[in-house]
This record gives C-alpha cells, sequence and structure tokens, in this order.
C-alpha cells in the first residue's frame, strides 16, 4: 500500500449510540482506512484456541469446531496443515472429541460463524511465522529483485516445523532487525506449541494485541507522518512499543490534550464515519454511486446524476467512470466491504475506454491494505472484483 503523508488517529467517540475505540488513518482531512469497535468489546481475531471438534461434516470436507462453550467455528478440512493436537481419539482422521490448536481466520460475518485454521501463525511487523506452510512467501506488494534479497538474507533460517512469508513493511528495516524478529518469533511459537499440550480445552494459548496496536501492525507505515491519540494509556503503551522497536520510532507519536476541541471533531471523524454507512456517494462531477450490500454480494451503481455534457458523450461518460472507478475502491476500503463486489458502470461504446477505467480501478486498488483482484468486464459494463474477507464490514462493526 502506498500512502501519503497519513496521519494515525486513536481516540474513543460515541457514534451510532455506543461508545467506540475508533483507529483511522486520514490523509489531508478526508478518512481513508477506519476499525472500529466497542471500548468494552473484545476480538478474537488471530486469537489461537484449543479448540475440540464439535461434529464433522463429511460431505462438505468440514468440521466445526469450539472455541469457547457454545461458539463454534467453521474449520475446512481441506487445508494443507498438519493440526497439532492437544488431545486426540484414536483414528487416523479428524473426529469428535478431538482437541487442537486452532487460530481464528475471520470473525463472524452476517449469518456465518467464525473461520479458524489448523496452520498457525505467529506476526510481527516485518515477517510471519506459520506452523502448516513451510515455505517461504512473500508480500504480493514486494517486487522481484527485493524478494530475491529476502531469499537470500533468509536461507539460513528454513526450518522443518515453520514456514516464514515476509511482509511489505520489511522494507522499512535493516536486514539485521529483519533476523532479529525472525529469531524472536521463533521463540514465541516454539515456546507456543511446548506449552500447549498443558492446558485445558478451551485454553487461550495466544492473544492478539490490543486493536490499535494490531492496527498499526498490520498497516503499511512508508509515508506515515504522524501517529496521533487523546488516550493516555494509548499514548504510553505505544511510546513503550517505540522504545524495544527502533524502526517504530521513526514515525512521530503525539498525545492530544486540547480540552476545547475533542480529537474526533478535529478530524471530523464522526461526520465522516456515519456518512460511509449512507447509500448514496456524491461524486465532484454531479455523478454518484449507490452501494447496495446483499447476502452474497455487494453491488455498486454508477449514475450520470446532475452530470451533464453537451460535448462527445462517450468522453464524458469515462470521465465519471474514472472518477467513480477511483471512489469505489476508497468506499470499499473505508467501508471495509469484502466478498465480491459487482460495479455497474456507465456504459462505454469504445473499447478502449473500458480498458482504460480497468486500468484505473487496478491501480486505486492497489491503494488498499487488503488484497484486491479485479476479475473483468462484461459486454454489460459489469466489474466483478473480491476483496479478502477478514474483519467484518464497517457498517456491522458499528452497529451489531
Amino acid at each position: 500500500m502506498t500512502t501519503l503523508n497519513h496521519k494515525v488517529i486513536i481516540t474513543d467517540t460515541s457514534i451510532c449510540g455506543s461508545q467506540i475505540r475508533m483507529c483511522a488513518t486520514v490523509s489531508e482531512q478526508r478518512l481513508v482506512e477506519v476499525r472500529c469497535r466497542k471500548v468494552e468489546q473484545e476480538s478474537i481475531l488471530g486469537n489461537i484456541y484449543v479448540g475440540r471438534v464439535q461434529k464433522v461434516v463429511p460431505n462438505i470436507r468440514a468440521a466445526f469446531i469450539e472455541i469457547q462453550p457454545g461458539l463454534a467455528c467453521y474449520y475446512s478440512m481441506e487445508e494443507a496443515a498438519e493440526p497439532i493436537f492437544v488431545k486426540k481419539i484414536p483414528s487416523k482422521k479428524l473426529v469428535q472429541g478431538d482437541e487442537l490448536l486452532v487460530q481464528v481466520t475471520r470473525e463472524s460475518v452476517k449469518t456465518k460463524a467464525p473461520t479458524v485454521s489448523a496452520n498457525l501463525n505467529v506476526t510481527g511487523r516485518y515477517l510471519v511465522l506459520t506452523s502448516g506452510d513451510h515455505r517461504l512467501g512473500f508480500s504480493s506488494k514486494l517486487t522481484k529483485l527485493e524478494k530475491e534479497h529476502y531469499r537470500e538474507v533468509l536461507s539460513g533460517c528454513k526450518n522443518e516445523n515453520f514456514g516464514i512469508i515476509v511482509r511489505t513493511n520489511a522494507r522499512e528495516v535493516s536486514d539485521e532487525l529483519l533476523l532479529q524478529e525472525y529469531e524472536s518469533l521463533k521463540e514465541k511459537l516454539t515456546q507456543m506449541i511446548r506449552t500447549a499440550t498443558m492446558r485445558t480445552c478451551f485454553s487461550c494459548v495466544s492473544r492478539t494485541p490490543e486493536s490499535y496496536m494490531k492496527y498499526l501492525q498490520n498497516s503499511y507505515q512508508e509515508g506515515f507522518t504522524e501517529i496521533i491519540t487523546d488516550l493516555p494509556e494509548v499514548f504510553e503503551s505505544i511510546r513503550q512499543q517505540q522504545e524495544s522497536d527502533p524502526s517504530f520510532a521513526q514515525i512521530p507519536l503525539r498525545l492530544y490534550e486540547d480540552n476545547l476541541l475533542p480529537l474526533a471533531a478535529l478530524y471530523n471523524l464522526n461526520k465522516q464515519t456515519e456518512d460511509a454507512l449512507q447509500k448514496k456517494v456524491w461524486l465532484k462531477s454531479g455523478g454518484y454511486l449507490v452501494i447496495e450490500p446483499t447476502e452474497a454480494l455487494t453491488v455498486v451503481d454508477v449514475n450520470t446524476g446532475k452530470s451533464v455534457t453537451k460535448k462527445d458523450r462517450q468522453e464524458h461518460f469515462l470521465k465519471i467512470n474514472l472518477e467513480a472507478a477511483a471512489e469505489t475502491a476508497a468506499q470499499i476500503r473505508l467501508r471495509n466491504i469484502s466478498g465480491i463486489v459487482i460495479i455497474d458502470f456507465i456504459n462505454l461504446e469504445r473499447e478502449e475506454d473500458q480498458k482504460t477505467v480497468m486500468e484505473h480501478l487496478r491501480r486505486c486498488v492497489r491503494e488498499d491494505s487488503v488484497p484486491v483482484q479485479v476479475v473483468d468486464m462484461t459486454r454489460l459494463n459489469l466489474v466483478e472484483l473480491t476483496r479478502k474477507k477478514v474483519e467484518k464490514s464497517l457498517a456491522e462493526q458499528l452497529t451489531e
């Protein structure tokens, strides 16, 4: 993700009648990305539990694994990871009553249960160590030359017990710091697996950091100019993290202390967040988008609206579609929309115009920190794209 002059804002505010902990990225006073969670609510995403197999469903090659009493999660039996069992009932297959280590990879979305995996990930700022996939992997945002460099740097770190994924943030640090984090993560993963066999069912053997620390950890920070918070405990926690991580300290940290103007009001966060719950989004050209989530997918309809022209209509439609492509990419990221998205652009007759819109859309979605794949445009100018499902949408975060 390329970010220029982005500020990270961490504050507590009231939205939709609830007290919310907000972690937001702002650029030129515009809200780019936001994660909200009720102050008293705790996320389970990324946590590792000793789970118990509640039932196995062979016809869909899946099982349901309880990680807390009454909380059953979906587990795909087609994943390649070798489970780490805490208690195994004599059988070559996964059976009801087996106890194993699982990690929450996706929170509950709409009516779907949370998803868990036996491929355990321990995440640092620059690397991820995996227990189930023993290969060396790379962020798709790294160049071919960068991948070759890190392949050489980590050549002596191959281990039969886990794999390594190099994150985009690795660009920010020296090879020495990268190897230091590798050793730290290796020790953490090894110790966790070693002690897990002594834990009881439903134990949480590894808990993810606070939401704001996870947000900072998962954000590609090149171009971040400042971290601002008005919460003293959050300020102190981040300051301590900066002391233990020299590269993290490169981003200035500020405690906002103006009692007359709340931090959320200074950056107009509440209004922009509430606007992100609305269906209609106006474009500068006078056109507008209608964003309509359904059970299966999200539909984005591009309309000319107030935009009129006496010149070349196709040229005018191209201009609106290009603006709509950029705004759709921004809204998908801001609203944290995942799964299948169908965009109904204004019909373009010239093939070169269609290609221009598609190329522009692909450039725009590269700014997203979550993987987005633009699939294709149909003859009716419908464009399909997919965005990886990880966390709940902004609407679900605020209204559940």
